[in-house]
């Protein structure tokens, strides 16, 4: 029998599906500026995107306060242990309906390889697209600044690109993900609720 648990704090539900949304209208303009299709028109959607990007590093702001100073900071750094439990459950047991070889509690909310996905986006992808896309951002001041000199705008839009591919792919795994708890909306639920329903039981392996 499964036990009931309170995982997800007010805040951190809060942070979580607001900068969601947030990914999602900056994906939706984003695609929309680079030509995929007409939706709300180019100078809409780069004002939107624009509005969004500002919205979410100001999130991020009150986030990383947040963490540091309740000590949630913690609950990403990395981890290798039991590593290679987590692949065999991902790609093989899964789909044989193996036990889960972690178990959430409070203190430790992430299994390890969520820790080593949060710390690329963290150390890599989203460096590589906010720095890209504040040089974007900021093109008109380059001569000023003597960025011109060294930075190609074409490439500053490929990193831009790549980076924003990334955090899309990142997106949608984690979507999926979500359907991979005892029912396809226990992850969701648990994320709208702050409540999990978890194995008493430490895992086997």
């Amino acid at each position: 029998m499964s036990e009931r648990i309170y995982i997800y704090k007010r805040y951190e539900r809060f942070w979580h599906w607001s900068q969601a949304l947030l990914i999602i209208v900056m994906m939706i303009t984003g695609f929309e500026v680079h030509g995929v299709y007409p939706l709300l028109g180019f100078a809409k959607a780069v004002q939107l995107h624009t509005v969004a990007a500002w919205s979410l590093l100001v999130l991020w702001a009150f986030t990383i306060f947040w963490q540091f100073t309740t000590g949630e900071w913690r609950q990403y750094l990395p981890s290798l242990k039991n590593v290679m439990a987590m692949i065999h459950y991902y790609t093989i047991g899964i789909f044989t309906h193996s036990p889960h070889p972690f178990r959430k509690t409070a203190v430790q909310k992430h299994n390890p390889l969520q820790r080593l996905a949060y710390l690329a986006l963290l150390a890599f992808i989203s460096p590589l697209i906010w720095v890209s896309g504040l040089l974007y951002l900021f093109y008109g001041d380059w001569p000023r600044l003597g960025l011109d000199a060294y930075l190609s705008l074409e490439w500053v839009a490929v990193a831009h690109t790549l980076g924003a591919f990334m955090i899309t792919a990142f997106f949608f795994i984690h979507v999926y993900l979500t359907t991979t708890g005892h029912t396809l909306t226990a992850h969701i639920k648990a994320m709208i609720t702050g409540w999990e329903e978890v194995d008493p039981h430490p895992p086997t392996r």
